[in-house]
């Protein structure tokens, strides 16, 4: 407990400090779809400890690639699967040794509201439920690569399988019934109406991805950054990060 309580009280004195800033600063934020429920939930706590302001905007993993690769991008910070936070470092879009994890995340399946549940208790069972299901959506992200590879290993027929479009949820694919079945990350299935969640994928044939922060090369305010990813790997989050499906990276 004394532990604990410590770093409460390091904490504390860190907001203290954010409080009494008098440079409060814009922190500019291009996020994955799969943050966006937990980092709309923490931003106006944030703000209001701070004095900062947080602007979001939210795209696919796809398209978050693609605008910071045009060098037409002006955010502060970036939220993506650790892999791609990786690459733009080497590339020299994100600033060197800037990552920092803030989330695990698994990857879920999700039915129309009110449709019989399909077993996915394991693995063998998944594969029984995608073999019987004419029509199953994956999406464009870090999941929907994960279920391509995985659908390959069991032999499920590829025209029974298709990928969103970027920044397309594929839980509201499945509301809308233009698919049966759909999988991404929990995180994402979880906000969406007219689905019911079966959960994560069984054990022994899950994945889980992390999802980093990463501070723009190009950042105008990389202090005030610094601070909102501080402040979001603070145990203060952690409740927000589990009703949202994820889990503290460490």
């Amino acid at each position: 407990m004394t532990s604990i309580r410590l770093a409460l009280v390091a904490i504390l004195i860190t907001l203290a400090g954010w409080i009494n800033n008098a440079n409060a600063a814009e922190i500019r934020v291009l996020s994955s779809n799969a943050m966006r429920e937990v980092l709309t939930e923490a931003v106006p706590n944030f703000e209001k400890l701070s004095g900062h302001k947080v602007s979001m905007t939210f795209l696919g993993s796809v398209d978050i690639l693609n605008r910071l690769r045009s060098g037409n991008e002006n955010s502060d910070l970036i939220f993506l699967q650790v892999s791609s936070i990786e690459e733009l470092m080497t590339e020299g879009i994100i600033a060197k040794n800037s990552r920092i994890d803030i989330a695990r995340s698994l990857v879920g399946a999700a039915v129309r509201a009110g449709a019989t549940r399909p077993d996915i208790s394991s693995g063998d069972a998944l594969k029984r439920t995608l073999l019987n299901t004419k029509s199953i959506v994956v999406s464009s992200g870090p999941s929907g690569t994960y279920m391509l590879g995985l659908f390959q290993r069991m032999g499920i027929p590829r025209d029974q399988y298709t990928q969103a479009k970027p920044g397309v949820q594929t839980g509201t694919l499945v509301a809308r019934g233009e698919a049966d079945l759909c999988f991404q990350q929990v995180s994402e299935l979880l906000p969406v109406k007219g689905i019911d969640l079966l959960g994560a994928l069984p054990a022994d044939v899950g994945h889980v991805t992390v999802f980093a922060s990463g501070l723009n090369s190009n950042s105008l305010n990389p202090q005030a950054s610094r601070d909102f990813v501080q402040y979001l790997t603070s145990p203060a989050v952690t409740p927000i990060l589990k009703a949202k499906g994820m889990e503290p990276a460490k």
